[in-house]
């Protein structure tokens, strides 16, 4: 029994050693540029974005309010209260919506992180969060067109943490917030992507999430991003193990759109701002937006 468990540490260890080596350093470029981008670069985007208010874009403003979401280095309680600042300035509620959509799904951090899943994971991944982004704001712009889908009114402001006037060390308590939210997940994910190597065939994972069963598969994965979702440190390490244990590149995507946009602390974020008919479209759009973004980049040769 000892000399099984000594063999199996043995194995833990080796295995854990690789893909800490391999992806650390793409985790820890994701904190740093996340911290230098949200020190000394949040206001201006953010200002950019109140800029674009009072030109007649129509709906081609959501183009940049998407991009602009997923360039806000903040959470989803960061988010609201810049959103709520948006609305309290007049900003159309599409615009909003394609915001927060598109900040809730990707942030400069996780972009960066997501490098590890190779170049064609990471345009995936940016581009399906920023069409989300973009259809999350046309849905608001159809459904809602007469009537009010926000209402900030019942979110606390969360205290801001950016506050010393010594920039250096801003970003060097940024950093250390940011290291410390997602470190444990990161640790998480690595230990759980070397069992999964270990104790799951990848036969099973051909089977249940691979081109053979792409519709049942693509369901699964969106449906696994609900509960499974830690944040993105965590789950960076889980997708890189099953896109090589046979993975489609669009259950990945899949489980990148439900994920964070059901991750339990954002849904409540979520609610309070929607209350409860409002959030339901929400949620409803998550699971469709997940599927079709899934169902396009398995079906169309090339883009998985």
């Amino acid at each position: 029994m000892a000399e099984i468990l000594a063999r199996e540490g043995i194995y833990f260890w080796y295995y854990f050693d690789i893909q800490f080596r391999h992806i650390a350093g793409y985790w820890m470029l994701g904190m740093v540029l996340g911290s230098v981008i949200s020190v000394f670069g949040k206001e201006k985007i953010h200002r950019v974005f109140t800029a674009l208010h009072g030109k007649k874009l129509g709906a081609l403003g959501l183009i940049p309010a998407s991009l602009i979401g997923i360039a806000s280095p903040l959470c989803m309680y960061g988010t609201i209260p810049v959103a709520a600042s948006f609305a309290e300035k007049g900003m159309e509620e599409d615009w909003i919506a394609a915001f927060m959509m598109s900040s809730i799904l990707l942030n400069p951090q996780l972009l960066f992180y997501s490098a590890a899943l190779g170049p064609a994971a990471l345009l995936i991944r940016f581009a399906s969060c920023f069409l989300c982004g973009i259809a999350a704001g046309f849905g608001v712009r159809i459904l809602f067109k007469k009537r009010k889908y926000f209402s900030f009114a019942g979110f606390t402001r969360p205290e801001n943490h950016d506050t010393d006037p010594n920039l250096v060390l801003r970003f060097i308590k940024n950093l250390g917030r940011n290291v410390k939210a997602t470190g444990l997940y990161f640790f998480i994910g690595i230990v759980l992507s070397v069992l999964f190597q270990r104790y799951v065939p990848e036969e099973a994972m051909a089977v249940l999430f691979g081109r053979g069963n792409r519709g049942f598969g693509l369901l699964m994965a969106a449906t696994i991003g609900v509960p499974l979702y830690m944040c993105g440190g965590g789950t960076i390490p889980l997708l890189q193990q099953w896109l090589t244990s046979g993975m489609t590149m669009g259950a990945a995507a899949a489980f990148m759109i439900t994920g964070p946009a059901t991750k339990i602390t954002n849904l409540g974020a979520v609610k309070i701002v929607l209350g409860a008919k409002h959030f339901l479209f929400y949620l409803a759009f998550t699971i469709l937006s997940a599927l079709a973004a899934g169902l396009v980049i398995d079906y169309f040769p090339g883009i998985g």
